[in-house]
């Protein structure tokens, strides 16, 4: 029990850095915080008041879709995607190098290729109209461009950092383990 209590004494202590914490971290916190507020009201009038509101769950659906597009920018800037280091370990230094180049290359090709698509979407069904309300779906894919055009910008901050550094986390992941 007292090491249970001394863990929440160094608690505490330790100072909050949010430096590392760039708009999106704050554009995707308030886009969560949107959602658990429209999920708990779709809660709260199906089963305390009987009577739901359908809208509420349109909403939260979306704000999911803007959570997970702009999350998705998040981890890129992270190098936090999901991805198979192993042969790396194999390789040749140099022939790692040019194949962990070669990913970054086409990881920012591939994000600003969807991008295009996206705003190739919007502008052929950008006018919808929403299930239950009168708003334009248009809102939705906004969110989606808008998070894929981050993730193209983040690769490329991170294509350009990999770059002058000299290595990459495929090629060290070692070296972005965080230290505490």
């Amino acid at each position: 029990m007292e090491s249970i209590v001394s863990s929440f004494e160094e608690a505490d202590h330790q100072e909050v850095d949010l430096s590392g914490h760039t708009f999106e971290d704050w554009l995707c916190l308030g886009l969560f915080w949107i959602m658990a507020l429209l999920v708990f009201l779709q809660f709260f009038t199906r089963y305390v008041l009987n009577d739901s509101f359908a809208w509420t769950e349109e909403l939260a659906t979306y704000a999911l879709i803007g959570v997970v597009f702009i999350g998705a920018a998040m981890c890129v800037r992270t190098c936090r995607h999901i991805q198979v280091d192993l042969l790396y370990r194999y390789l040749p230094r140099a022939a790692g190098r040019v194949l962990s180049t070669a990913i970054d290359v086409l990881r920012t090709a591939f994000f600003a290729y969807v991008a295009w698509l996206v705003w190739q979407y919007i502008q052929l069904v950008g006018d919808e109209p929403m299930t239950t309300i009168e708003w334009n779906k248009a809102y939705v894919y906004w969110l989606a461009l808008f998070g894929f055009v981050l993730m193209c910008l983040r690769s490329l901050q991170v294509t350009a950092q990999n770059w002058r550094q000299g290595y990459s986390n495929l090629e060290r992941p070692e070296a972005y383990d965080k230290v505490d």
